[in-house]
């Protein structure tokens, strides 16, 4: 058998190591994608469950903290209250923009669930910072007509994570410095983002005088889109001054420290 050619021993070992370097490169370029990919992982996980947990826990400690500056030392926590007429309710003035006016309890969401509702929608300055935000064009807790707040519902402490989750006839207990506001769930719908008919003093009847005191729920649906709006509509059942401490439902929450 005849050898082969130096030059051709020489090819092949040229083309043996270009071969190897190849695999050497797909190999590294393989283990980076890897890494990326666990890494983007990590992130969405953090971003979408532990974080959540940490941001709505820090919104829960800022709500406790709003909570008991306006009855510590100031209200009675007896749990057996006698239901009381205290007519008319009293409604605050619109603070400005991004100010922590009112703090939400929804037992539906968690039996230690309660989170700051303030002035705006603004995405950055309330939404993504503060948890809960009112539509300004809106009532005011207690007002005759919409009372219509927003919140995310992934990311940034989810505070309407669970709002799918309401049943007819649960309760929404809202709080301002001046009293404590029980409303029902009653309905909820799904709307696009431009149904702003949601926000009506009547939803969805433009130029109707209201007569109901409502509250109106908002946020993303379906969760991690924003192709459409699941609204959750509730009606105010009754209200007390915070001088009288708050529903009893609520009491043990409203007492705790955090």
């Amino acid at each position: 058998m005849t050898d082969e050619p130096a030059t051709t021993r020489a090819a092949k070992l040229r083309t043996r190591k270009r071969d190897r370097r190849r695999v050497t490169v797909v190999g590294v370029v393989g283990e980076l994608l890897i890494t990326a990919g666990v890494l983007v992982f990590l992130f969405l996980g953090w971003q979408l469950w532990l974080n959540d947990l940490i941001v709505g826990d820090q919104q829960n400690q800022v709500a406790a903290g709003l909570s008991n500056s306006w009855t510590s030392g100031n209200v009675s926590l007896n749990h057996e209250q006698v239901i009381t007429d205290y007519g008319d309710p009293v409604v605050m003035k619109a603070p400005a923009e991004a100010q922590a006016f009112a703090v939400m309890y929804v037992p539906r969401f968690g039996a230690d669930y309660r989170r700051t509702i303030s002035e705006g929608i603004s995405t950055t300055r309330v939404l993504n910072k503060n948890g809960i935000g009112h539509y300004g064009t809106t009532q005011m807790p207690g007002a005759i007509g919409n009372f219509a707040v927003a919140a995310h519902r992934t990311t940034y402490g989810a505070p309407f994570s669970k709002i799918a989750e309401l049943r007819v006839g649960d309760k929404i207990y809202v709080q301002t410095k001046d009293a404590f506001y029980t409303y029902v769930f009653r309905n909820r719908e799904t709307v696009s983002p431009q149904g702003v008919g949601v926000l009506d003093p009547v939803p969805q009847f433009r130029d109707v005088d209201p007569t109901a005191r409502l509250l109106t729920m908002t946020s993303c649906n379906p969760k991690f889109s924003a192709a459409e709006r699941m609204i959750a509509y509730s009606v105010l059942e009754s209200w007390q001054p915070v001088s009288a401490g708050p529903p009893a439902a609520i009491a043990n929450l409203v007492s705790a420290k955090g």
